[in-house]
Order: structure tokens, then sequence, then C-alpha cells
């Protein structure tokens, strides 16, 4: 696919910075820059001052103090012969274009050049006619020396100015660097040029010993991280700033574990090379998050398998505004599809995305579809227009608290919605489709678990219909979803509490959005029709942990933890892979591949469906949908009682009372009631997050 890098005409694409210039290049072909500014005028004369000071000591120390043999006027004549020298070798070395950091090593360096130059034109000069000057020949040469001194010792005052001048001001929050090397050097020299800046280094740790009492930009280093709390009361600093780039999520516990109860907000920094895209010379510097803490490897990806059924292909991903189904997107295009389709019923987070790949978003291309996967016919009129060949199917409801409240909804979207993506792709004879799941759908209890279920069932039935690869994908919470518990902890926080917590001991899974998004991408490249693939997401993680790290990382302590008990059916422990699931990984050490019965469209039933999940009724919602399929168009869930069973029949349940129902099981439907039988009636949880999926 090509993508345009062109800016949206409204403006500059969200997110954007502007770039780091160093030095603007005119239409005539100089660069403005290099012509001297006031104050590099300034300079000229200053270093012309210093040749002049510099030559009058030397005279004074060749006549060994003794000042009437100095003859005033050939002095003047050899001050003259090198200031013209120093202005002319100067301006050709660039020394006065501005092409230097003023006072840096660089200029430093073409400094003492300049004035070796300046010194040997002066001491041919010397040589040829210093008897008809009356200037000894040696004056140049002892010149050389207090000139270089001179004009650097100008050139450090004016940066020790610039410094005193440019440096955070004296309320700005005083922070500790874990860190000196390249990092921390960058991020200490960036904040002391900054300002505006609202941290100012005042100390740095190293767990280098050579590296104690060394100081960069007068910031000193005062100990290891052991040290951190008294370095930290020393300084009078809350901010404890990680500087290393890239660190491990055992080096982060280990600062999180030496700081813990001392009222530290831990914070950290991008890698050195993300920092030099930045503008200014502002530091992006953000708070230490969980994913720092818990730390992921990312999963190792055939590449070449992936290639083969993405590359030269048109590819749709559904729910392409949502957190999974961006990312997918972004993956995606590394591997050249042909055509890129991006799908979703929401303009403002499409657009989003459109900016995240290709700079603009003025939605005007071909690479966005705006439609809702409940609407069936127009689905499968832009499947039958646009032909892919590949399909990610990301779009979902995933808030489980609200499901729980309103389950017709993940009914018709998580259920039928994917049903329809399903029929279309089937209309359009998709090769690969890869159905994003989670792992609220191993051993349901929630209207997300279930109704993801039967999105997987739905999807293996599909499998052997088409006889193609066509399979689900289940992973656990992902960091960084919108709506997800960390944002929510983080939002409490923000807010001085109180944490709420359900149970002291509830864990969960997490993972990473690129990683899940790896996994999503591979399912295509190594799956059978109709599997579901999970991975090994490592050890569960405990909730309230994740609360005190959170709270500890923030440097507010004091804020209250509260454990509100679990809700109805509320699982302490997800799982992963069902009761009735295999656990076989053939083709990757951390992928395990489950095989799912399949579940026919036309043996779905929604009074079955909620009955079964505990759920209540409400109104009268289409089972399936598309009306291109003829045996995809039954309404069972318009009719409260089938007919069958109107009058007392056997299989009407005795003793109901006004507005109470049974759902009927088809002697073919076996399957129609199975995605409920792990649901145990009534007992289905409020999990705080059901991440995988993109609204």
């Amino acid at each position: 696919m090509t993508t345009p890098h062109g800016r949206d005409s409204a403006g500059p694409a969200t997110g954007s910075q502007p770039q780091v210039r160093s030095g603007t290049t005119s239409a005539r072909g100089g660069s403005e820059s290099e012509r001297p500014t006031a104050w590099l005028w300034i300079q000229m004369m200053l270093d012309s001052v210093a040749w002049i000071a510099a030559m009058g000591v030397a005279l004074v120390l060749r006549y060994e103090l003794s000042i009437q043999f100095i003859n005033v006027s050939s002095l003047l004549a050899a001050c003259l012969i090198a200031v013209v020298a120093q202005i002319a070798v100067g301006y050709s070395f660039a020394l006065y274009r501005g092409r230097y950091s003023y006072g840096s090593f660089d200029e430093g360096k073409l400094l003492i050049v300049v004035t070796l130059i300046v010194t040997a034109i002066l001491q041919i000069v010397l040589l040829v006619a210093g008897s008809t000057i009356g200037i000894p020949r040696s004056v140049a040469l002892i010149a050389f020396p207090f000139a270089a001194l001179f004009m650097a010792a100008f050139r450090y005052l004016k940066r020790m100015y610039q410094e005193s001048t440019s440096k955070p001001q004296a309320n700005a929050q005083h922070v500790v660097i874990y860190g000196a090397g390249q990092s921390g050097t960058f991020i200490v020299q960036r904040m002391m040029q900054d300002p505006d800046s609202e941290y100012l280094p005042v100390a740095l740790l190293d767990d280098d010993p050579s590296k104690k009492h060394l100081r960069v930009s007068s910031v000193p280093v005062l100990g290891t991280i052991a040290d951190a709390p008294a370095v930290l009361a020393q300084t009078r600093s809350s901010i404890l700033l990680v500087a290393q780039s890239n660190a491990s999520s055992k080096l982060m516990q280990r600062v999180s574990d030496v700081v813990a109860g001392t009222n530290t907000r831990v914070m950290t920094v991008p890698p050195v090379r993300d920092m030099l895209t930045g503008s200014g010379t502002s530091v992006d510097i953000r708070d230490i998050s969980l994913e720092d803490l818990i730390g992921r490897i990312p999963v190792d990806i055939d590449a070449a398998g992936i290639a083969d059924y993405i590359t030269g292909k048109r590819v749709l991903v559904t729910g392409a505004g949502g957190s999974i189904g961006s990312e997918l997107c972004r993956q995606l295009l590394a591997f050249d599809p042909a055509e890129l389709m991006m799908l979703d019923r929401d303009e403002t987070n499409l657009q989003a995305t459109q900016i995240s790949i290709t700079g603009r978003g003025l939605l005007d291309g071909q690479d966005t579809v705006l439609a809702d996967i409940r609407d069936a016919q127009n689905l499968a009129t832009i499947f039958e227009r646009r032909r892919p060949q590949v399909v990610f199917h990301a779009a979902a409801l995933k808030h489980v608290s609200l499901l729980e409240t309103y389950p017709d909804e993940a009914w018709k979207t998580n259920v039928l919605g994917t049903l329809n993506v399903l029929a279309a792709a089937r209309a359009a004879d998709v090769d690969v489709f890869v159905n994003v799941s989670t792992d609220k759908a191993a051993n349901p209890t929630t209207a997300l678990g279930h109704s993801k279920r039967v999105a997987e069932k739905l999807t293996a039935w599909m499998a052997r219909e088409t006889g193609k690869r066509y399979a689900s994908v289940r992973f656990g919470n992902v960091f960084g979803s919108r709506g997800s518990m960390l944002p929510l902890f983080t939002e409490q926080i923000r807010q001085g509490g109180p944490i709420t917590v359900t149970h002291e001991d509830a864990t969960r899974y997490f993972m990473t959005i690129p990683e899940a998004c790896q996994l999503v991408v591979q399912a295509g490249a190594i799956a059978s029709g109709g599997e579901v693939l999970i991975l090994d997401m490592g050890e569960p993680v405990r909730i309230l942990d994740v609360a005190k790290r959170l709270r500890s990382l923030s440097g507010q302590e004091g804020i209250e933890i509260v454990i509100t008990g679990l809700r109805p059916g509320e699982k302490l422990h997800e799982d992963l892979i069902g009761m009735d699931e295999s656990d076989a990984r053939p083709f990757h050490p951390k992928i395990s591949h489950a095989q799912v019965r399949a579940l026919s469209p036309s043996n779905l039933d929604r009074h079955v469906w909620k009955e079964r999940g505990g759920m209540t009724l409400t109104g009268a919602i289409p089972v399936v949908g598309p009306s291109t399929q003829p045996a995809l168009t039954q309404f069972h869930g318009a009719r409260e009682i089938p007919k069958r069973q109107q009058g007392g029949g056997s299989t009407a349940s005795k003793g109901q009372g006004p507005g109470e129902h049974r759902a009927v099981q088809r002697p073919d439907d076996q399957e129609a009631t199975d995605q409920g039988t792990s649901g145990h009636g009534t007992s289905r949880h409020r999990a705080e997050n059901a991440e995988g999926q993109a609204s």
C-alpha cells in the first residue's frame, strides 16, 4: 500500500512535533545563520582585544617586565597584523559564522586551530620584518597561549551567563536522576537549557563507583540507587527520574522497592534516539507505568510466514479506530499489503488511526471505511465491492459492566455483528479471517464472555463451511487500552483516591498492545481453520499489587485502597484455556492451539444464550442478520414463546408466571446451549476489564 505522507491542509497532524533545526537555508543557497550576528561581531571585537592583550603581555615578558623598552607604535603595528589575521582566518574557518555551538568543544578545537594559524602568520611577518618594526621574533610564540586563553575565557564567561539565564527557575521541582550515562547526561543538559522546564536536576545517581563525584553540567553524582532515599531527602526532591534507555522490568521493580514509603514520584524517559526527535529543549518524561514494572518479552514472529499471506493482498480491519485495531493497521503496513482498508463506525477514532499511519486526517481516501458491523446489508455490499482477501475482525463491545446491564447490545454487536462480518467474508471468498477474542471467552461467566465465546464458535463453523483459514485469537488485558483498569487506577490516583479493588487476591493477565497484535497477525500464518490461538502470557498479576505499585510510583502513599468485595459471579482468577479445551503448541512455544466446537448460525437462540447466562430478556432482537443468506434470516428472538409450546406443551415449564419463558432447545441444537454450560446459571462476574477488543 502506498501511504501518503503529506499533512492535512487544516494543520499539522495530531501528535506530530516540529524537528530541531540547526539552521535555515536561504533561497540564494547561503545559510542565513552563517552570516555574523550582533553577538558574533562582538566576539570578533573581543578576540581582537584578546590578541592586543596577549601581545602586550608577551612584550612585557620578553623584556623581563622592563616596559620602558616597549615601542608603542611597533606594538600597535604587530597587534594590527594579529587582529586582521584573526578575523580573516576565523571567518574563513567559520569561527564567526555561527556554525558551531557557542562555547562547545567543537568551537574550542577550532579556536586553537585558528589561533595557531594566526600565530604562524605573525611569526612569519616578524621573521621577515621584525627588526624593521622593532618587535622581537619570539613575541608571537609567547603571545599564542595568552591569546588562546583570553579568547577561551571570553567564551566561557558568555556560556556561564547563558546557562545561568536558561536553566529552570528556582520554583521548579527538584529531580534526582538515576543514570549518569548517555541518557542521563543528555537529560541534564536539556533540562538545564530550558528556562520553562518544570524540573530542575539537582543530583545524579549511578551504580558505577567510578562516576561518584562526577559532575554533569554542574550537577553532581552523589551515590548509587541504594542511596536514593538519603539523596532525595538531602536535595529536597520528590521525583526520581530513571534515565536508562530500555531499562528492564527487574531494574524498575528494584527502583520502586528502594523508594517505597518515601512519597517519591518515579518517572522515566524514552530512549535518547526518540528524545532527539523532540522539539526545543524539552524532555519528554513520563510517569513509570505498570508495563515498565511487569515487562513483556515480545513474541518471536514468523515474518516470512506472515508476509506470505499479507504482502500484495487486500486486507480489511474492522474496529480499526480502537486500541487493538489501530495497532493492527500499523503492524500490517510493515508487510506491504496491496491495500489496507480500515473499517470503523466511529469517525473520530478512524481519523486518529489514519493520522497515526499516514500523517493526514482528511478521511477522503479509499483506506478508510465508515460502517457498522450491525448493518449486514451494507457490510455485504462493501465486501462485494472491495473484495478483501484477508480480514482481521477487531470490532466489538468490550466493557464488562456495561454489557452486564445491556446484554442485548453484546448480542447485537459481538454475536450478530461477528456473524455479519463472517457472512460477508464468505460471500466475498475471503481466504484468511482472524477473529479477535478475549480471555473472558474461556469458561465464560459474563455477557461479554458468552458473546465472545459464541463468536469463536461461529468463526469455527464458518471455517468448516468454507474450508479456509478462519480462526480466533484469545488474550487477556492489554496495557494502554482505552477504558481499562490501569487508566482507571491512574485517574483515581490523580483525583486523590480512593483506589477501588474488588478483592485482595484477584489476579489478571496482562500484555502490551503491540505484543497482542503480533499474536493476532501471527495467527493468520500458523492457525488451522476453526482454532483458537492463545498466547502464553506468563504469570497473572495480583490486582492489589498493581494498585499499590501505582500508588507508590505516584508519590502519593497516603491514598487509600478500598476493597469493595467481589461482585456477583466475578472471578478471582481469569482463565485462558477453557475446561474442555486442549493446550497444544505445535508451531510456537508460547502459542497454544485449542479446538472450538462449531456453532451453526441456524442454531443460534437468543433466549437460550441469555437464560443460560442468567441475563434478563428485553424486547425483540433479531438472532442473525444478512438477508443475502436465506438460511440466516430467522428472527427467533422476536417471539417470546414458540407456538408449539403454547397450550401447555410438554416442553414448557410448569408453573411459569407471566412474562417468564423458557427457551426451546431444538433436537439439532446441542451447540446452541453449549456456549452457556460453563456459565453455571446466574454465576456471572463483572470483571473490571475486558481487554483485547477495539470498540
